[in-house]
Order: C-alpha cells, then sequence, then structure tokens
C-alpha cells in the first residue's frame, strides 16, 4: 500500500501529460486541416466536399449515440438543429475562405474568436471586460491588419474578410449554445450529431440548387488518391476524432487547459502553410501574426481574471 500511494505524485505529471497529448494533436489537425481543404476543394465543389466530410462520420456518431438520440425531447431536437444551422454557416465561410486566402492566414484569422466571444459575452450580460482584455482585442485586430498586409498596404482578400465572418459566426455559434436553455441538459454526443445532421442536411439542399457547383457524387467519381486521403483526414481526424478526443478530455483535466492547448491551432496553421504550402507572411505578415497570437493569448488569460 505504501508503495502505491508514494508513486502517485510522480505518476500524476505523466497523467497529466497522457491527457495533455491528444488535446494538442487535436490543436494540430486542427491547424492543418485548412490546408487540406484547401488542397482537394475549389470554389465550384466547396459544397460537394462538405457533403462528403460530414456524410463519411455523421453515420458513425449515429450509431454511437442511437439510444441518446432517441431519448431527446422536441425543444432539444431543435435547439441543437438551430445550432446545427449556425455550424452549416460557419463550415461554408470557412471552406469559401480557405479556397481564396492562405492556410496560414486562416488558421491566424480564425483564432479572433477567442477575442470575440468574450466581447460578444460582455455585450450580451452587459459586463464589461477588463481594461488588459479590450487592450488584447485591439493587438488582435491590428494584427489581422498586418496579416492581411504580408505584400505591402492592400485591400484584403475576400477570403480573408470570409475568414473574419467565419470567426463572428463561430463566436454566435457559442454564445446560442450558451444561451438556448433546451440543449444544455442534452448529453454531447446527441448534441452534435443532430448539429451535425442539420449542416448535412443544408449543404444537401444547397448542392441540388443549380449553380451551386459540382454534384458531390461526381466530385467523388473525380477524386484520386490524394484527394481521398485528404478528405478521410478532415472527416476523420478533424472531426470524428477531434470530438471525441475533447470529450474525454474535459472528463480529466479542466475546461481551461483543453482550451489552452487548442489555442495553438493558429501556431500549426502558420507552421502548415509556411512548410507545406510555402506560404510567404513578409515582414508586415510576420509582424501581424505575432500580434494575432500574443493578442489571442492575453486576451484569453485576461478574461479568465476577469471571470475569476
Amino acid at each position: 500500500m505504501s508503495s502505491i500511494a508514494a508513486s502517485v505524485p510522480l505518476d500524476a505529471p505523466r497523467r497529466a501529460w497522457l491527457t495533455d497529448l491528444p488535446v494538442l494533436l487535436v490543436a494540430v489537425v486542427w491547424g492543418t486541416s485548412y490546408l487540406a481543404a484547401k488542397g482537394i476543394t475549389t470554389t465550384h465543389t466547396v459544397i460537394a466536399v462538405l457533403v462528403l466530410r460530414f456524410a463519411v462520420v455523421l453515420p458513425v456518431l449515429v450509431a454511437a449515440g442511437w439510444r441518446r438520440l432517441r431519448a431527446l425531447n422536441a425543444a432539444q431536437w431543435r435547439g441543437a438543429g438551430l445550432l446545427g444551422l449556425i455550424l452549416g454557416g460557419i463550415f461554408l465561410l470557412e471552406t469559401y475562405g480557405v479556397v481564396h486566402t492562405s492556410a496560414t492566414n486562416a488558421g491566424l484569422i480564425i483564432s479572433l474568436t477567442m477575442v470575440f466571444t468574450p466581447l460578444a459575452e460582455a455585450a450580451v450580460t452587459r459586463r464589461r471586460p477588463p481594461r488588459a482584455f479590450l487592450a488584447a482585442a485591439a493587438l488582435s485586430i491590428a494584427g489581422v491588419v498586418l496579416l492581411t498586409q504580408g505584400g505591402g498596404f492592400t485591400t484584403p482578400s475576400p477570403g480573408d474578410l470570409l475568414m473574419l465572418l467565419a470567426a463572428v459566426a463561430r463566436t454566435v455559434h457559442v454564445l446560442a449554445m450558451s444561451r438556448i436553455k433546451a440543449v444544455r441538459s442534452a448529453d454531447s454526443l446527441s448534441l452534435t450529431t443532430v448539429q451535425l445532421g442539420s449542416a448535412v442536411a443544408v449543404f444537401a439542399l444547397l448542392a441540388a440548387v443549380p449553380g451551386t457547383g459540382a454534384a458531390p457524387w461526381s466530385v467523388a467519381a473525380g477524386f484520386g488518391p490524394r484527394e481521398w486521403v485528404g478528405l478521410v483526414f478532415l472527416s476523420v481526424f478533424c472531426t470524428l476524432f477531434a470530438f471525441f478526443v475533447q470529450m474525454w478530455a474535459v472528463r480529466r483535466t479542466s475546461p481551461s487547459r483543453v482550451s489552452l492547448l487548442l489555442g495553438t491551432e493558429p501556431l500549426w496553421a502558420a507552421a502548415a502553410g509556411i512548410a507545406l504550402a510555402g506560404d510567404r507572411l513578409g515582414v508586415l505578415g510576420v509582424a501581424g501574426a505575432a500580434l494575432v497570437l500574443a493578442g489571442t493569448s492575453w486576451g484569453r488569460r485576461a478574461a479568465d481574471e476577469g471571470a475569476r
């Protein structure tokens, strides 16, 4: 008994790392997801790729949580369905955005969600955020401006603006999830399954409208090995794996720790874009990236201190 008790303090850091590493891997795959999406998507195949991406994992989620899905009441279905419509909008903005900008810009601009969310929450609750947080938000916004001007002061690209809108949409999604009372009592698996189902329904309807791009089956038929690898990566790792790791980790560590680790996503997006896609930020872009990362990190700490 005494030898087992003595080993606990030594094993605790190891157990913490065993929890942290899968979460850090989620941040890595999310950061590289922009490059993967850019590699298999064009302007004319965005909707088709989204249909394929989520149609691959949805049956797995339905099978895994069938009993819990049947236990949802009508209000929970409506709430989760509404969240799914917002989620569909987020993925449309992100995917169209990444087609028209660099993977590096996409990952860094979307990180502004970590700043926008506390600001929006403060506006809704009418509680003024700490001054340090406001300063961090201003720093991040200045960083985005510089980031989009890597080649000199020019008009931001359509992709940059779409990613900025996606960051706003992510903020709306988080606030809606916290304020729709019906979904608070729903388990995470069922909630995610209904949301993805709603999003896929939106994508399928859009795909059926003439002029919205290639049909999903024709895109799938034209995929080669590289495209299928990219799609499986987005479906299995960036969606299914990431979802289950978050559920697993949040039960074994604190949400703040998970959030901190996931907050490294922009770093991996920038690293993947520079190393694999040959992205070049330029002096202004590097300065902007540094400001975005510093501002979001500072803003997260300031928001946590304000909450305490």
